[in-house]
């Protein structure tokens, strides 16, 4: 008798161990065992980010990225393609050198602006002159013809090289209380000096420029040690130049204190006429529904202060895997599983805005969009950007997720749709369901995000990891939906700044012709 029960015992347990195994969704497994240990993710960084670098729109970098992310796709057995949306201003990046050779000589940290216009090999060397306080207009215009033939120091000179925080570690509240409070009265007082002049920190960019400016010299501290944002230049045919926060404050007291430093300038750079722009389109075509889509969403442009990763190389690279293991572990979806890597991001949503204007017929018919654009950290947010029923369809999905990957999701139902930002909202203006999957921190604002700074080393690749295992079961599950998701949309809330109720945005043109007027 107990042999028996013994019997039946064991019986049960394998039957128990039996149902278990089959109410595990095969492809959910395989999804995570391939993410976990095959991933590609160090390897496609490397390739991206090491090796073509920096994605700035117009430049042959862009067009060599472009290349590689189809070569990839096809190397794993997905169609892709490029897809021209528009012309830009080209530009090839060169050497930017920039020495102190007066009073003494040290190599400065200093790198040219995008689209700057170069100085040849030879480069410029001249006398630095920072702008005045002067009573008005007038007075701006007498003193004006004085930048003839020098380098103008158009940033504020900061107080400190500390960031806030480090400051609240080290110092006493009313040290740390009085550095904010001169900090404050000196940014007014230099917008105020600005605005005395009768331009604005833009406009006057052009005034020097006419005056015969050597070139300029600015400095976009970025509140963290080591870090300045890098945009684009605005002159004409004078460099511009971003120097670090140490250099520049240097640079400025030799000035103020009549030191009459000289610097030379290398910055080379080429004018490459009018180019092509692009977007990296890849499909996995649906064997039921091949004209419905679910989308995966990345910008693939990058500013060119370091080399894009966390803005957007990883949400790049991410997507790209997503793809990868899709099509290795769920060769045969239901739906189209596309991907976008968009071009022309930074300059305002322009190829997914193009792509949204081209594609009607894929618009109408999306199933659903996951987006991602916000730095290297897990994904803790996901709003349902104002549409009424988000929480049905992506409540459901998110059911399938490790619980160890939602534990840490916050979600906002219906929430209220994103106007801009990233390009989900290029396709939340034409209504279909698009949503951003927002990540953690890790210092973005401050360290990676347009900066000189943003770079591979700063790749989290365990978080990037997590995204990559949600990504992909969210595009299953909502591949695998016997249901169409619902587009209505939620009455929207009044705008807690203006008192007034919200309006759905508005769909908008893109700018296919950047930098050419």
């Amino acid at each position: 008798m107990k042999f028996l029960n013994r019997f039946f015992l064991i019986a049960l347990l394998v039957s128990s161990a039996t149902m278990v195994a089959q109410d595990k969704d095969q492809v959910i497994e395989g999804i995570i065992n391939e993410a976990n240990k095959n991933s590609q993710l160090e390897k496609l960084a490397h390739e991206l980010l090491d090796v073509i670098g920096p994605r700035l729109v117009g430049t042959p970098q862009m067009k060599q990225a472009h290349d590689w992310a189809v070569k990839s796709y096809e190397n794993w057995g997905i169609s892709a393609r490029n897809e021209q949306w528009g012309e830009w201003k080209g530009w090839q990046r060169g050497i930017t050198h920039v020495d102190l050779v007066h009073p003494r000589v040290v190599t400065l940290e200093a790198m040219q602006l995008a689209w700057n216009p170069g100085t040849g090999k030879k480069g410029v060397e001249a006398g630095i002159i920072a702008i005045p306080d002067v009573a008005n207009e007038a007075e701006f215009k007498q003193w004006l013809p004085n930048v003839k033939g020098k380098f103008v120091l158009v940033s504020m000179k900061q107080p400190t090289g500390r960031p806030d925080y480090n400051w609240e570690e080290f110092a006493t509240e009313e040290s740390f209380e009085k550095m904010k409070k001169e900090r404050t009265e000196q940014t007014r007082a230099w917008r105020e000096k600005i605005r005395k002049t009768g331009y604005n920190g833009r406009t006057i960019i052009a005034a020097l420029e006419e005056a015969g400016a050597a070139g300029i010299l600015q400095s976009n501290w970025s509140r963290g040690f080591g870090v300045n944002k890098i945009f684009s230049a605005r002159t004409k045919k004078i460099p511009t130049v971003d120097v670090s926060l140490e250099d520049y404050g240097m640079l400025y007291r030799m000035v103020e204190y009549g030191d009459e430093p000289r610097i030379k300038v290398v910055a080379e750079s080429k004018d490459l006429g009018k180019v092509p722009t692009f977007n990296t389109i890849a499909e996995i075509k649906g064997t039921e529904k091949p004209d419905e889509y679910v989308i995966l969403s990345a910008h693939f442009d990058s500013w060119d202060g370091g080399t894009g990763a966390t803005d957007n190389g990883t949400g790049t690279i991410m997507m790209m895997e997503v793809m990868r293991i899709l099509k290795k572990i769920y060769p045969n979806p239901k739906r189209t599983i596309l991907v976008g890597h968009w071009g022309s991001e930074e300059q305002g949503l322009n190829g997914s805005r193009a792509f949204v204007e081209d594609h009607p017929e894929i618009v109408k018919n999306v199933q659903a969009l996951f987006n991602q654009d916000n730095g290297t950290g897990r994904v803790v947010n996901l709003s349902g950007q104002g549409f009424l029923h988000a929480y049905d369809y992506l409540g459901r999905w998110l059911e399938k997720v490790p619980s160890e990957i939602t534990q840490h999701i916050e979600t906002n139902f219906p929430g209220v749709p994103g106007g801009g930002g990233s390009d989900y909202a290029s396709f939340v203006a034409a209504g279909a369901p698009a949503f951003s999957l927002s990540s953690l921190n890790w210092s973005y604002w401050n360290y990676t995000w347009h900066t000189n700074r943003d770079t591979y080393d700063k790749i989290v690749f365990d978080d990037v990891r997590n995204n990559v295992i949600l990504a992909a079961i969210l595009t299953y599950m909502a591949s695998e939906d016997p249901e169409r998701t619902s587009r209505e949309k939620s009455v929207l809330p009044n705008n807690p700044r203006t008192g007034k109720q919200r309006q759905w945005p508005t769909q908008r043109k893109p700018n296919r012709k950047g930098g050419l007027d």
